[in-house]
């Protein structure tokens, strides 16, 4: 069928079909997503032509574009396997090889399932026992401040979360409509979502020059302008950034509370990268701990959700789709229909949940696997912060680019310089010139990163996503063939 609907014989009549680009709904072809978009689609197709024997000046791809732990090698946390194997499959518990405090946390998860199996569905806002770990954890990481499981919601991954809440938070129309203030650059989830739900962004841009710092007199603008058109009625933070790797600083994250509150925005804090923290100096704290340390004024008050997940951390459990959104200070009323909501999903995956609970219950000292599993986990985190340090250092030894410090999460986001000739090519193909890079990086070198201009940047500013994940000697050679394929295409292009 063609796209613009024209009849197709059958041999016996001619049919029409119901749905076309025409009819359907036209809020999704607003939808992008820059993480799978056309150079990802292409690096599969290059891949598979790899595969077929094709000549490429490379051997392989290099997926340097996600946030995908264990398809760069990450090995999984043992502990976190032992007991959702355990869960899936409980003959296993016959076996020896199982330490106990994997046994006992296997048979805890599913005493709570229906018919003592993950097979089972949950309640919709998920297991009682792990939305309870959940407030436990919560409350330690937060330092004693207390954490009601009624908040809690498990969500298929933190993604899950963020979209239910945006839902919730879109209406009006015309200059009533709905308006979320977005950290540019953001992650695609967020401008995704409100083109889906036709609301409108209020970009706030991150100060590039002071390491993506978060700048509440940008703030104040991007508020003042977005009231034009719209209501601004939410404010998103991702904290450590993504793609920006920058850390938000104690005095920062104040900042951001009182800014919220004196504006009447909600607020949603995406802390899916808390356990990512590299850097000298830098360390998370978590918006509700400095909503609580601000008094009742705030913390009785500011409307906050806040998100996490397994996928990424130490664990980089992406495909088991699990996390949580604690939501407080909710109206009652509104609560129920965030629970009416959820329901219709009828619930997150029940083995994401038992995979995210051993992250909130991990084992304790004394018990049989805490030794290995603080040694795992420990690994991993040095692991990236070598390679978060190595990565700012070869980009800025690349001339044409520059890169802030990874401070946290998984990801750089260097800002390259395109020659003229280049950035006028790439617009006679209808191309930004950031893609039109990154294509040639993909076809000359096998390496695939994301354009920048897929999670926003300031006009006249050229950038990419890439992430820190590949192993150690493959980053070193990825870094050589970066720099040979910059500077060449920047004589190509003088």
């Amino acid at each position: 069928m063609s796209s613009n609907n024209r009849p197709i014989s059958n041999g016996v009549a001619n049919y029409q079909k119901v749905l076309t680009v025409d009819n359907m709904n036209q809020n999704i072809k607003k939808v992008e997503y820059a993480v799978r978009g056309p150079i990802v689609v292409r690096a599969g197709a290059i891949r598979k032509e790899l595969e077929q024997g094709a000549e490429k000046p490379f051997s392989e791809v290099i997926s340097a574009n996600i946030g995908d732990a264990h398809a760069m090698g990450q090995s999984p946390i043992t502990f976190l396997r032992q007991v959702v194997a355990l869960c899936i499959y409980p003959e296993l518990f016959k076996s020896n090889e199982f330490p106990e405090d994997a046994k006992n946390r296997a048979k805890r998860i599913l005493g709570a399932c229906g018919g003592g199996s993950v097979g089972a569905y949950s309640a919709s806002q998920g297991i009682e026992v792990i939305r309870n770990d959940v407030a436990n954890y919560i409350e330690k990481r937060d330092g004693g401040i207390k954490a009601d499981p009624n908040n809690v919601f498990l969500c298929t991954g933190a993604s899950d979360g963020v979209v239910a809440m945006l839902k919730l938070l879109v209406a009006g129309v015309g200059k009533d409509r709905t308006g979320a203030m977005i950290p540019i650059p953001q992650y695609p989830l967020y401008s995704a979502t409100l083109a889906e739900l036709n609301a409108t962004m209020v970009p706030y841009y991150l100060d590039e020059d002071n390491n993506w710092a978060l700048d509440i007199d940008e703030l104040q603008r991007a508020f003042d302008e977005g009231k034009k058109t719209c209501k601004p009625r939410v404010l998103c933070v991702i904290n450590p950034g993504n793609p920006t790797g920058q850390v938000l600083s104690h005095d920062n994250v104040v900042e951001v509370i009182k800014f919220a509150k004196k504006n009447h925005l909600f607020l949603m804090s995406d802390e899916v990268y808390q356990d990512n923290v590299y850097a000298e100096g830098c360390a998370f704290h978590s918006f509700k701990r400095v909503l609580h340390e601000l008094g009742p004024e705030y913390s009785e008050n500011v409307e906050l959700a806040s998100f996490h997940s397994i996928s990424k951390g130490y664990m980089g459990e992406c495909g088991f789709r699990g996390g949580y959104m604690e939501a407080i200070n909710l109206d009652s009323k509104v609560k129920e229909q965030l629970r009416k909501l959820v329901s219709t999903r009828l619930c997150p995956p029940v083995t994401g949940q038992a995979a995210l609970d051993v992250v909130m219950n991990p084992p304790q000292p004394g018990e049989p696997s805490f030794e290995q599993f603080d040694k795992e986990k420990r690994q991993v985190l040095g692991t990236l912060a070598e390679k978060a340090r190595l990565t700012a250092e070869m980009f800025n030894s690349i001339p044409g680019i520059t890169c802030n410090t990874v401070q946290g999460a998984m990801y750089s986001f260097p800002r390259i310089t395109i020659p003229e000739k280049a950035v006028a090519e790439a617009k006679a193909r209808n191309e930004t010139p950031d893609s039109f890079y990154a294509g040639h990086l993909l076809e000359e070198t096998g390496i695939c990163i994301v354009p920048g201009s897929g999670f926003g940047q300031r006009p006249g500013t050229y950038h990419f996503r890439m992430t820190i994940l590949p192993p150690l000697d493959k980053m070193k050679s990825l870094f050589k063939l970066f720099r040979d394929f910059h500077t060449s295409f920047t004589k190509r292009y003088q």
